[in-house]
């Protein structure tokens, strides 16, 4: 069996107080037997190649080990280098620009958003539209008020929706994907 390059997606990794070293990130990552273990900045994005076929339970053995070894859940979402590249070839902002007051954020989903769900969808302030989704994301362009973000990318969908969400803008993922293709 040939070994798959991976992409893990952490949410919450030096944000509000939990700050991990990266260098600690890739020792847990190793810990468990995966191989060719790096990571990107500082936002928990973390490269590496393994055999294991089942995603789900591999997902599900990342996060116990984060969590046994940080002391708080760590959701991870694990998206193949393929399926970043794929992901970002379909061009998902098509009529969207980043700009001053406009971010484009990938939102990588660990549950697809649930049936019905209507798409594109804006908020009630204005501040971002969830322009459209596939089962692993959900594209959501953010427009900034007073040149902040008011929102979480992560935690547009609200309480009705029954996975987790990470975000990375747009500019980063095709930065991300450019470090996890190098040797």
């Amino acid at each position: 069996m040939s070994d798959t390059s991976y992409i893990a997606f952490l949410r919450a990794v030096n944000v509000g107080g939990r700050t991990v070293k990266m260098e600690r990130l890739r020792e847990l990552f190793t810990e468990l037997g995966l191989g060719e273990v790096r990571s990107y900045i500082q936002s928990g994005n973390v490269f590496f190649r393994t055999g294991e076929s089942d995603r789900a339970a591999l997902t599900r053995r990342i996060e116990q080990h984060l969590e046994a070894s940080l002391g708080y859940p760590v959701p991870t979402m694990l998206r193949t280098v393929d399926e970043v590249a794929d992901l970002l070839d379909a061009e998902p902002f098509a009529g969207h620009e980043a700009g001053p007051d406009t971010r484009l954020v990938v939102v990588f989903l660990s549950e697809p958003l649930p049936d019905g769900y209507e798409l594109p969808q804006r908020s009630a302030k204005g501040d971002y539209e969830i322009a459209g989704a596939d089962p692993g994301a959900a594209y959501v362009v953010m427009h900034l008020q007073g040149g902040r973000m008011s929102t979480n990318p992560g935690a547009v969908f609200g309480k009705s929706y029954p996975g987790q969400g990470t975000g990375r803008f747009l500019h980063t993922l095709h930065k991300i994907l450019a470090a996890a293709r190098k040797a």
